[in-house]
This record gives C-alpha cells, structure tokens and sequence, in this order.
C-alpha cells in the first residue's frame, strides 16, 4: 500500500455503512492474508508453521511504532478487556473511573477490586455529559490515588479526553491506563502520555475479532504485579515441568498464552495498512466526515449531542433526535447500519466512507424532518 488515497480505495464494503464505533469491515489485504496464512497452517508444516508465527513480532513492532514505544512492551491479547485485566488486577491503592465508563474498564475495575478484597478501591466520578475533563478527575484526586482508568474517545458520547493534560494533572507518580480502542489508528496523538494502552484491530484497524493488545511502559512495569502471568509470561523460554518459575522481567510477564497467529497476522495487516496511509491523513480524513454528518443533522434539525470541537472528538457523532427508535428504524429501511442505543442514534465514519453513505443519511433526516414536521 504506497499512500492514502491506496487505501481509502481499500474500503470495498456496500454503501450506507456508518457503525465502523461498533464493527469494521475487515479490509481485503486482511481477507487476502488470512486465506494465505491458513493454507500455510493447514500443511501441518513445522517451516510454515514459523512462517506464521513471525506475525506476533510484526504486530508487536507495528502497533509500538504507531504508539512510540518499545515492541518488547506490547503484548498481543485476545482482547482489550484482557489487557484491561492484567492492569487492573496488578495494582492496589485507589483507581478513578467514569462511572459511564465502557464495562471493559467499569467491570474489570470492579472485580479487581473484589478479587484484591477492597485492596485496590474504585473511585467512581460522574462528571457532567459522561467527559472525563482534568476539571472532573482534579475533583477527585487526593494521595490515596494511585491510578486513574479511562477510555481516549468515549463510546457513547464521543468524546475525546486530552491525555497530554490528564498526564500533566495526575502527574508522574501515578499511572494513567487508557483503553484506546475508539482511536487507536484514527487520532494522531502521543500515547507515551499513557503508562498502559489497550487497543483492539476489530473496529477501526479492521482487523477483526481477536487482535487485541497492551502495552506496557517500564513505570506501569515497576507498579503491576503480573497476577495474570500465565505460561508464555515466566522466565521459562521453553516448556518447564515439575517447576514453578517467576514471571518475566519484561512486558511479556502480562501474557497468559500464545497469542493466536491467525489473528496477530489479521492485526499486523490492519496496523501496517494504517502507518503507511499515515494516522494524521486518516484522522483528518474523518474529521471532515464528521464536519459532514453534523452539518446534515444541523441543516434537518437533528440534534447533536457529541463534541463539536475536533480535538474533542474522533470518528463519533451522536444523533439525539425527540424519536430515537423511530430515526433508527428509518435509516435501517434506508440501508444504513449505525448504532442505536436508548436515547441517541450513534454514526460513525470513516476515511473511506463514500459520498453515497452521506446522501444516503441526508436524505433520510430530510425526511425524517419533514414527517416528524409534519405529522405535528
């Protein structure tokens, strides 16, 4: 894949597609490498086995060059909740989260807790709008705190926090844990801000279900203990019987066992699509998307109720019209996919969503619009 415009043509899928917060559609150079690498798996090989394998040192690399860091410090996961867990069931003191956080961070925190019998103690903040603003976690923080959990783009509102500032506010001496599966290859930012990132290739990487990750700096190392550490994360390098060995020195300490290849090789493909169209030319790809949808909900009278601003928001736009169900049910009948959940209809757009996507969505407020005018 030589540059943007390449891969903005990779996306292939049907128009009327807006739910890419939910699911993506797995891109072709994916499709293509999974055939191959399961015609490889299905020799049986011990040669093409390794072959295989070598897509856990490509993912690992990638996903530390788009983050900045080490790929010793990433770890593959079959999911983002994984990551999670091994972060928080690590960690003791007490952790501030949104109390409208995405379960992967609300529950993992909560049964960590449990598990540590109250050694490590939510506390739970609720600021205006579900933002977690540097205003909301400074109203929280005292010297009990050792940790604060949060998602980089909220999944409901769509808000983006400012992790340069969280880092400034709690300062060095406690961890910021950052579930980054809403921006991960769509928001150009500095994630070395973070001492954990977690992400996911099944939305926006379109990489599917499965190819998850974590990365670890050396300070989040220093403070987690790697309660999680399964058989890939001691200090044995190959199997070990009739012994017990520690866990690894290194990240690798938060792995429970190999990694699927399958999917490390479906992440890889979808993180190096990504670098080589460039985060920042995606990113403003989207942003201007998002300008489109919330012009379209402007002009027909749809309320919005996502953030405006572009650093305040990724690839989210969130619809809060008076009849939710009933604007749900039209773009459904109009061939869009979104997402509706209680009282907001959520569109999500990405770098290669068509100009026929968009008609298709402006036509339907339009009419929405219009019936909803007219039937009152």
């Amino acid at each position: 894949m030589s540059n943007f415009e390449d891969y903005v043509g990779t996306f292939d899928n049907e128009s009327g597609y807006l739910n890419w917060a939910a699911f993506g559609p797995l891109s072709p150079s994916v499709r293509e490498e999974i055939f191959a690498d399961a015609d490889l798996l299905g020799s049986g090989r011990p040669s093409s086995l390794s072959l295989v394998a070598e897509r856990i040192g490509q993912a690992q690399e990638l996903i530390a060059e788009l983050l900045g860091g080490d790929s010793e410090d990433v770890t593959l996961q079959p999911s983002s909740t994984q990551g999670l867990m091994h972060a928080l069931y690590g960690l003791t003191g007490t952790v501030i989260a949104s109390t409208a956080e995405f379960p992967s961070v609300s529950l993992t925190l909560e049964r960590a807790s449990a598990a540590s019998d109250r050694a490590l103690s939510p506390r739970w903040i609720t600021p205006p709008d579900a933002r977690v603003t540097t205003d909301a976690v400074a109203e929280a923080l005292d010297d009990d705190v050792t940790a604060l959990a949060v998602s980089h783009v909220d999944f409901r509102t769509g808000y983006r926090t400012d992790l340069a500032a969280l880092r400034e506010l709690i300062g060095p001496d406690r961890l910021l844990i950052v579930d980054a599966v809403q921006s991960f290859g769509i928001v150009d930012v500095d994630y070395t801000a973070a001492d954990v990132v977690v992400g996911h290739g099944y939305k926006w990487l379109r990489a599917g279900r499965g190819s998850g990750f974590a990365w670890f700096s050396p300070r989040a190392r220093e403070r987690i203990v790697p309660v999680l550490s399964g058989i890939t994360g001691s200090t044995a390098t190959g199997l070990v019987v009739d012994e017990l060995p520690p866990p690894a020195a290194s990240a690798r300490a938060f792995t429970v066992s190999s990694p699927d290849t399958l999917a490390a090789g479906r992440l890889a493909i979808g993180v190096r699509d990504v670098r080589d169209a460039g985060v920042a030319a995606i990113e403003e790809r989207i942003a201007e998307h998002v300008d489109t949808m919330i012009e379209i909900a402007d002009r027909h009278g749809i309320p919005v109720s996502s953030p405006r601003a572009r650093g305040e928001r990724a690839g989210i736009v969130v619809l809060a019209p008076e009849e939710p169900g009933r604007l749900a049910a039209a773009l459904a009948n109009a061939g869009l996919v979104v997402t509706a959940r209680g009282a907001s209809v959520r569109v999500a757009a990405h770098a290669g969503t068509d100009a026929a996507t968009f008609q298709l969505l402006d036509d339907e407020l339009a009419a929405f619009g219009n019936e909803t005018f007219t039937s009152a």
